[in-house]
């Protein structure tokens, strides 16, 4: 009698039906009316989180919130006006925060400065979101997730921080102003962790990219070629937004390390299911996230709030 041996099955690949029951946790979602972040904030408010939508245009906002269902809200938040994100958080009134996402960014724009004079997109991909982070830090109990991107490694060991001239006042390219603020976030989260591993908090800081997913982001190329190519790999390499938001959401409920990096598992994580990624070089120096933190609280005036004998 002969026996038909049954190939072992492979484990399901992990999704948003495998988020955790978020009853009672509030989550915050910064740019969360459009791509990654409008799916991540109504996966976690299916989830049950009561979800805050921190957006620039507020009508907008209220739109998506009511598709989503479940408990969310709408408040107004503009990461390249830093008088924005001080009011923003200064109406927070110490409410208990589990779960901040720093999503919100732009892309590869012409040149242009924030209210403050900052580089439009290291101002608000970076700078708003370091002073939205540490202005909120002493509400949040769980994590801080930042949304970086494969283009941290654009320009490969020629990608760095420009600290000589940050604000990209000579030689500007869209590309390379758009690489840095996704490498300033990868440097953000790990002197954050840092920190915190120091100052005896158990709140960790974590980052994700989403490969190449369809959204609106990609729009606003300031080159027209650039647009073109954008428009086109949106549509025959991209994944959908549904699974661009995936390392997002693993990053925010999963059990992973302080300073971990989440991104899609496929060929040169472009799409596929999350898990942890690796970094580049540049993105891995403790010295240069360092001396970002210092700059960064110099631009913006706002300063890690954990002391550690606080905490201790």
């Amino acid at each position: 009698m002969s026996s038909t041996r049954t190939p072992a099955s492979r484990p399901a690949k992990w999704n948003a039906s495998q988020l955790p029951d978020l009853s009672g946790r509030t989550a915050l979602v910064t740019g969360a009316n459009s791509g990654i972040g409008r799916v991540a904030a109504a996966a976690l408010a299916r989830a049950g989180a009561h979800v805050v939508l921190a957006v620039r245009d507020p009508e907008r906002g209220r739109s998506a919130a009511a598709a989503m269902g479940g408990s969310t809200e709408v408040r107004r938040l503009d990461l390249a006006d830093l008088a924005s994100v001080r009011a923003f958080a200064k109406e927070w009134q110490e409410r208990p925060l589990d779960l901040l996402i720093n999503n919100a960014g732009v892309m590869m724009l012409p040149r242009q400065e924030t209210r403050d004079g900052f580089e439009m997109q290291f101002g608000t991909n970076h700078l708003g979101h370091f002073a939205l982070t540490n202005l909120l830090l002493p509400y949040v109990t769980d994590r801080v997730v930042t949304v970086s991107s494969g283009a941290h490694r654009w320009g490969g060991a020629k990608n760095r921080i420009r600290f000589e001239d940050l604000h990209w006042t000579s030689g500007y390219t869209p590309q390379a102003a758009y690489a840095q603020s996704k490498l300033a976030n990868l440097l953000f989260t790990l002197e954050l962790q840092r920190r915190l591993a120091e100052a005896g908090s158990g709140v960790r800081a974590l980052a994700a990219h989403p490969g190449w997913s369809a959204t609106n982001l990609q729009s606003h190329a300031a080159n027209p070629v650039a647009r073109v190519f954008m428009q086109l790999g949106n549509r025959f390499i991209a994944q959908p937004d549904t699974s661009g938001a995936l390392p997002t959401l693993y990053a925010a409920t999963q059990d992973l390390p302080g300073a971990g990096y989440v991104g899609p598992d496929g060929p040169g994580e472009l799409r596929g299911a999350p898990t942890l990624v690796g970094r580049s070089p540049a993105a891995s120096d403790p010295a240069a996230a360092r001396r970002l933190w210092d700059v960064s609280e110099e631009l913006t005036g706002v300063a890690f709030p954990l002391a550690v004998d606080a905490v201790n």
